[in-house]
């Protein structure tokens, strides 16, 4: 496995990383191990003062950081200033919210003199990391994490690894100690030992279904706790007293944020069939009036996608889907320059029999689905073997919040989709993993709930 950066901008590699050794990640884990005795007893006050300075540093450094982003993966400036932003706001609630919640909790059962449960962290972490959020999915897992005084071994997407040497370099410099955190250069056969080494108490990996069922698989034979967070084919129902126009474009500026390139993104929209030309037209319009271009030129909207891979294998799912009888209404193909570049699509037409219905498109590609009742749309947007999220648009509130309910998926939205804060739950169902991050609930995950009970 090659750590490097490849611009996907113009496909040029500015710079080459050298990988781990078998030796180095056997001291990796080793240290790692050897800080969690330390670490989990330093006071909580002073782990959450070294997370409130990763905060800072995360904001002092934004343009720093977001221009990595933008040349490792091609996200454009702006959107990578707000992932700087929300990965800073995160280390920050873990830092202000972490030692309320790591407080002990008393149990009022009646028959002892004391019954408390005591939230405890477990020892070392392994953290497996993609590279379309490259910062804010590393927050989101280590932050909690160290917290609550579990150490980490990080490994980052290949493509991102100057990333992964910038938040080890910011982690240690804001006071997490050199072997609480480690970053590694590790390849998918070393992550798979390092798993199964009994001194390492669970993982992390927000990726891919082969690399989520290979992670679960050694997990699993070495009664290790994992965490997946996968792939999603998101659904997007649209009712019918929207605004139109105004709709349309929100959700074709939403699908194509990142490149499309967001586990989480409306990757199935489904309309009215009354409205779906004009929905459809408007889509189209805005999508076509996005420019696509250099990551870090200030008018981009969309940039390139994140490798010459990653864009092959969106576009040969576009052409599979005319090919099946689907109806292409702009772009799909790949961009006659050096790099990753794609010209954004928008496709009608899909049936239950095409691959594209059950294939998630990890690219700027808007599949625009029709519907004569709203069951009809539920049952669409239920046939999925995916289900991280979903949402629900139109005016009357009420009702599409009872719309928003019946979708089987782990998070659920009115009039927005895919909304991440450091507070609010993450995390989906079925073939989109298991396991939650963020808010309290990404202390649950790698804690021992500990009782200490006195009796009466």
């Amino acid at each position: 496995m090659a750590y490097r950066t490849e611009n996907p901008a113009t496909g040029v590699v500015e710079q080459e990383f050298t990988s781990a050794t078998d030796a180095d990640v056997a001291s990796a884990v080793e240290r790692a191990d050897a800080a969690f005795t330390s670490w989990r007893k330093t006071p909580v006050e002073q782990r959450a003062a070294a997370l409130t300075a990763v905060a800072d540093a995360f904001q002092e450094r934004g343009d720093e950081l977001a221009r990595v982003i933008s040349t490792e993966m091609g996200k454009p400036f702006k959107q990578a200033q707000g992932e700087v932003a929300l990965s800073s706001a995160i280390y920050r609630w873990y830092a202000e919210h972490g030692p309320a919640l790591l407080e002990e909790e008393t149990l009022d059962v009646g028959d002892s003199a004391k019954s408390v449960v005591v939230t405890e962290p477990v020892g070392v972490l392994v953290g497996v990391m993609p590279w379309n959020f490259p910062q804010y999915q590393v927050a989101r897992f280590a932050a909690p994490n160290l917290m609550l005084g579990n150490t980490v071994l990080l490994k980052h997407a290949s493509i991102c690894a100057r990333t992964g040497e910038l938040i080890e370099e910011i982690l240690h410099a804001a006071g997490i100690p050199e072997d609480a955190y480690i970053n590694l250069f590790a390849s998918t056969d070393q992550i798979t030992d390092i798993i199964a080494d009994p001194r390492v108490r669970g993982v992390s990996l927000t990726g891919s279904e082969g690399a989520g069922k290979a992670v679960a698989t050694t997990a699993a034979q070495n009664l290790k706790k994992s965490v997946l967070e996968l792939g999603g084919s998101d659904p997007l129902i649209v009712l019918d007293d929207v605004d139109v126009a105004k709709t349309a474009k929100t959700v074709a500026v939403t699908r194509m944020r990142n490149a499309g390139q967001a586990c989480n993104s409306p990757k199935r929209i489904l309309v009215p069939s009354s409205m779906l030309d004009e929905f459809v037209a408007k889509v189209v319009e805005t999508v076509e009036g996005m420019t696509v271009g250099d990551p870090l030129a200030e008018d981009t909207k969309i940039g390139p996608l994140s490798s010459v891979e990653g864009r092959d294998d969106a576009v040969s799912q576009v052409e599979r889907a005319v090919e099946q009888g689907a109806t292409l209404h702009t772009g799909g193909k790949a961009l006659d320059k050096d790099g990753a570049w794609m010209a954004p699509a928008v496709l009608t037409g899909v049936t239950q029999e095409m691959d594209a219905y059950k294939e998630e498109i990890f690219g700027p590609v808007a599949v625009i689905y029709s519907y004569d009742s709203v069951d009809e749309a539920v049952e669409i947007a239920n046939d999925s073997d995916f289900g991280l999220s979903g949402s629900v648009w139109g005016q009357d509130t009420a009702k599409a919040e009872e719309v928003a309910r019946r979708l089987e998926v782990g998070m659920t939205y009115v009039n927005e989709h895919g909304t991440t804060m450091p507070g609010l739950p993450f995390g989906g169902v079925r073939r989109s993993g298991y396991g939650r991050e963020l808010g309290r609930w990404g202390f649950d995950e790698f804690s021992n709930t500990k009782l200490v009970r006195v009796a009466g």
